[in-house]
């Protein structure tokens, strides 16, 4: 055989091995970088849901959240006033002495509770220089006292003023922009400002004068004083509802939160919040109507939502990485 074709023959059979190597080798490497693939696969695929936040019934307690759920509301159009709790006039006594004398004695205090026709003081009189005495007119409370023992009394001077605190007034100014769209009936959320739920009651009385210091007009709530928690005296304000709207859905303004541009609202649905879009139409201070978005009985996050964005916020950096 010639050197030519042995040279030929010789450069055939390496590329053959050499094409045999490579095969083995990338058969071989197949299963491996497959099983990469899956893996990476896998990974990404381990993400968490996106606008889901898993939180645990503990985190939601130590974060303060509070879940309430979605029902029809009542939106109310109102104003805010200010005022001061007054003793009611109408069942209040000015105990005055009949003559003109020295107080030789007293019974009661402020602050001491006294029934009809109990002794309040004894006085010497100065005409007869007898001792008369003076008693409570009506059953309530001795609101004041101005006489003290072994001075003199005079009949121009009220000695004692008792009250039946059992009711009590809730005067309030409203801003002369304000009147023509007050009446008598209008109801009036009370905030006494311990802490307590508002009191809800009626105006009683509309002033027909103003006050030109103010530039205002006071208008009167009657208010039942249980417990005793009404303490007048004391500055209180109060919601005037103007006008009130029944909604078939409604949530917590606090439950509001923008995620990307859009309004959202989180769903409770077993230990996850999803981050839902919705629609609002009216709301007043405390409430929101929902359009679209929610159904009534929808457990949502209300007080302190903003931690659930935040968490929220946190899931999705992680992902970006």
């Amino acid at each position: 055989m010639n050197k030519p074709l042995m040279m030929l023959m010789a450069a055939a059979a390496l590329a053959v091995g050499t094409g045999v190597y490579l095969n083995t080798s990338i058969g071989n490497a197949g299963p491996a970088a497959k099983a990469a693939d899956k893996a990476h696969g896998d990974k990404g695929h381990g993400h968490a849901e996106e606008g889901v936040v898993q939180m645990s019934d503990a985190k939601l307690a130590a974060a303060g959240i509070e879940i309430l759920t979605a029902t029809p509301g009542t939106l109310r159009n109102s104003i805010i006033l200010n005022g001061i709790l007054q003793p009611n006039q109408e069942a209040l006594v000015q105990v005055t002495p009949r003559f003109p004398g020295v107080v030789r004695e007293i019974k009661k205090r402020i602050g001491d509770a006294v029934e009809k026709g109990e002794l309040l003081a004894k006085i010497e009189s100065n005409q007869s220089l007898s001792v008369y005495e003076m008693r409570a007119p009506i059953s309530g409370t001795v609101i004041d006292r101005q006489i003290s023992l072994g001075e003199y009394a005079s009949e121009q001077k009220p000695a004692f003023i008792v009250a039946d605190i059992s009711t009590v007034w809730v005067d309030l100014s409203v801003y002369r922009r304000d009147l023509p769209r007050v009446r008598i009936g209008d109801t009036v959320q009370i905030d006494v400002g311990d802490g307590g739920a508002p009191i809800e009651a009626q105006l009683s009385y509309v002033s027909p004068v103003g006050s030109s210091d103010t530039q205002s007009a006071l208008v009167r709530a009657v208010v039942a004083n249980e417990g005793m928690r009404l303490r007048t005296g004391l500055f209180v304000s109060a919601r005037l509802i103007l006008s009130a709207k029944q909604v078939p859905v409604a949530v917590k303004a606090t439950a509001l939160q923008t995620v990307e541009n859009k309004t959202v609202v989180f769903v409770r649905n077993g230990e996850k919040f999803e981050s839902r879009e919705v629609e609002i139409g009216q709301r007043d201070v405390e409430n929101v109507e929902i359009v679209f978005g929610l159904m009534d009985g929808d457990r949502y996050a209300a007080k302190n939502s903003f931690v659930v964005k935040a968490e929220l916020g946190k899931g999705e950096a992680s992902h970006d990485h």
